[in-house]
């Protein structure tokens, strides 16, 4: 169990160096953003798993509900975004 949380943890600050180097395009970045949470979905339900309180087990399904939330509003603002300005080049958007 051990060797698996330590991979989590280092595909969790893999994934933010990625997010931090991309520059270039917003789905890119959104990507990046799911992917987070969804190693954090992951840490919380083997540490839910393994705790075995009550208290805890909904806290998985409620992040992944606050994160499909969240992919939702981020894929609407991309198709927005590139209906508008023919793109999503992060370079191109002043707004940012």
């Amino acid at each position: 169990m051990g060797l698996t949380k330590t991979a989590l943890c280092l595909m969790f600050m893999i994934t933010i160096t990625a997010m931090s180097m991309q520059h270039k395009h917003l789905m890119l970045a959104l990507m990046c953003v799911e992917t987070m949470m969804l190693i954090v979905f992951t840490m919380l339900v083997m540490f839910t798993s393994t705790s075995l309180t009550m208290s805890q087990i909904p806290m998985p399904i409620i992040l992944l509900t606050i994160s499909v939330c969240g992919a939702a509003v981020g894929l609407s603002l991309v198709v927005a975004i590139t209906r508008t300005h023919g793109n999503d080049f992060l370079k191109n958007l002043n707004l940012l």
